[in-house]
């Protein structure tokens, strides 16, 4: 019996789960209210030329922040960002502190984002714009974002949206021009987030 009622138990939570989706791409249909962002499905993938061998990839899994919103002036939506440096993922912990290193995590601990606002593209494309403080220096920064959607939680409970980022930066912008023989300049950031009204 036991068994049977697991079973069903999950089957539940499966089918209430599946109804969790995005409602709308429309950012003027988000609810006002402050959001922040949910740790667990936010993520920042970088990728960088590896003695041209490969496009070697890694992330910060240390992420947060948040924002106000007001769908009346989405385009003006102002958001932070918090990466912790020393969250660097490679696969390998040796390798994690190796990379922590090389941008001076232990003086620079915070990797901070401060957007400006967003200019609509097309459908629920956008271009971002944002201050990036990183290794010490401040510089701005354009970011291709999409608007995934608005819709329900998990259970169908509270609000929930996302976005889908790209952009690129050079390191030597910010100070970190080490082992410049074996790895490129250009890093590709790549961006998921999620976030849920409070």
């Amino acid at each position: 019996m036991r068994p049977l009622l697991a079973a069903l138990a999950a089957w539940t939570i499966l089918c209430t789960g599946a109804a969790a989706a995005p409602t709308s791409t429309d950012p003027t249909k988000v609810p006002a209210g402050e959001y922040v962002l949910d740790k667990k499905h936010a993520s920042l993938t970088l990728k960088i030329l590896h003695l041209g061998f490969s496009r070697y990839t890694m992330r910060f899994d240390g992420l947060s922040g948040g924002f106000t919103y007001d769908p009346a002036a989405w385009q003006k939506t102002t958001a932070t960002i918090e990466v912790e440096a020393a969250s660097i993922d490679t696969g390998s912990e040796s390798f994690n502190k190796e990379i922590a290193g090389f941008f001076d995590a232990a003086k620079y601990p915070k990797i901070t984002f401060v957007t400006h606002g967003f200019e609509a593209v097309e459908g629920s494309s956008a271009k971002l714009t944002g201050d990036l403080t990183f290794h010490g220096v401040t510089k701005p920064v354009t970011l291709d974002v999409v608007f995934n959607g608005v819709g329900p939680g998990v259970m169908g409970g509270g609000t929930r949206l996302g976005f889908s980022g790209l952009g690129k930066i050079k390191r030597s912008d910010f100070g970190v021009d080490n082992y410049d023989k074996m790895v490129g300049d250009d890093v590709d950031l790549m961006i998921e987030v999620e976030f849920y009204k409070k």
